[in-house]
């Protein structure tokens, strides 16, 4: 369960907003006809919580949007996405147009069965495929997203490794008015999470995508006031979490213990942090925090010491002034063709001494 470190409504001191009717006493009986659109397990927490709450948010989820299937595995196989499992299994109609664009006969054919939908509101939770104005407009309370971080920190596609990678203390869910710039759109909700020292992307992505699930369902019960009470995005505070690429994952020793420690937990499980051994290639899965006494004078790269609970491996200086490098506690890494290990394990098998070189792929 997800630690909330703050949940508060954005244009209000309060912690909770105003007590107004419910969007369903206000405005209709009816419920309120929601698409969905997302594609990755990120989004399908939420829509598996959004069809357990159709009848306490008086909502119908009417149709889910979600990428077109895509090879994956070995054998290079169709695979559906996570949100299309969930919508089949719940019975609810499945879209998965290549596009929206009016440049293009599909994307024209994808807004007219939009349209027929007669939506009340769209759901967008890293689907992955651009909405044009035409699209965001066509629902009538428009596009909300459910954003993994706290804008207007980290807009973009990588918002949770991001964070990780630049030492955040926290990140959090917001809930946004889409509109046609990046992640660019005025605030309704937003709540925030403590980063734990030991968070990776895939614990924090998990946290993430809890919360998020619990903060839609949060703006749904009351719609019309938080819309009221969005708040425009600070531009001077923007930043963008860049879309991550596999070379991110070589690790470069020169950069200090603290670096490299956030980057091996950023980027797991994808593109993981690697190195390499006399030319062969090892991923390094995990590491102890860092131990700012542990210190040495060995070059960057240097396996200090194979012992049974880790491997030190020496790093670059935290900084100029420091006079001594830092080292890094490797717990678990994995040899190209092998199993994943523990230091034990490794310290057992005699395949790693004291003194071996990690290096970069160039060396």
């Amino acid at each position: 369960m997800t630690t909330i470190a703050s949940t508060f409504d954005l244009s209000t001191n309060s912690t909770q907003p105003q007590q107004t009717p419910t969007l369903a006493e206000q405005q209709r009986i009816a419920p309120l006809r929601v698409i969905f659109a997302g594609t990755p397990e990120f989004a399908a927490v939420s829509l598996e919580s959004l069809i357990k709450q159709q009848d306490t948010l008086n909502i119908e989820i009417v149709a889910v949007y979600t990428q077109p299937d895509r090879k994956a595995g070995r054998g290079q196989k169709l695979s559906a996405s996570a949100v299309k499992q969930v919508a089949l299994t719940n019975d609810i109609v499945v879209e998965q147009p290549a596009t929206f664009k009016k440049s293009s006969t599909e994307g024209m054919a994808a807004r007219q069965t939009l349209r027929t939908y007669q939506p009340d509101i769209m759901i967008v939770a890293a689907y992955g495929l651009i909405l044009p104005i035409g699209v965001l407009t066509t629902p009538t309370y428009g596009c909300l997203n459910i954003h993994a971080s706290l804008l207007p920190r980290w807009r973009g596609a990588a918002p949770i490794h991001r964070a990780l990678l630049a030492g955040d203390s926290e990140t959090g869910i917001t809930i946004m008015q889409m509109d046609k710039g990046l992640d660019t759109g005025d605030m309704l909700y937003k709540v925030s999470a403590p980063i734990n020292a030991d968070d990776t992307a895939t614990s924090l992505h998990d946290k993430m995508a809890e919360l998020g699930a619990a903060a839609i369902s949060t703006v749904l019960q009351d719609l019309v006031p938080y819309q009221a009470q969005a708040v425009a995005q600070d531009e001077s505070k923007a930043n963008y979490a860049e879309k991550l690429v596999k070379t991110e994952g070589e690790i470069d020793w020169t950069q200090s213990a603290t670096e490299i420690e956030r980057q091996i937990r950023g980027l797991t499980p994808w593109p993981g942090a690697y190195t390499f051994l006399v030319g062969q290639r090892v991923k390094i899965l995990a590491s102890l925090p860092v131990n700012a006494s542990q210190q040495t004078n060995e070059p960057a790269g240097t396996v200090v010491s194979v012992g049974r609970k880790a491997i030190l491996v020496a790093c670059g200086k935290e900084s100029e002034a420091e006079s001594s490098a830092t080292t890094l506690a490797i717990t678990d890494l994995q040899f190209a063709g092998g199993k994943p290990m523990t230091a034990e394990q490794i310290c057992h098998g005699n395949q790693l001494n004291d003194g071996d070189q990690f290096t970069k792929e160039s060396n």
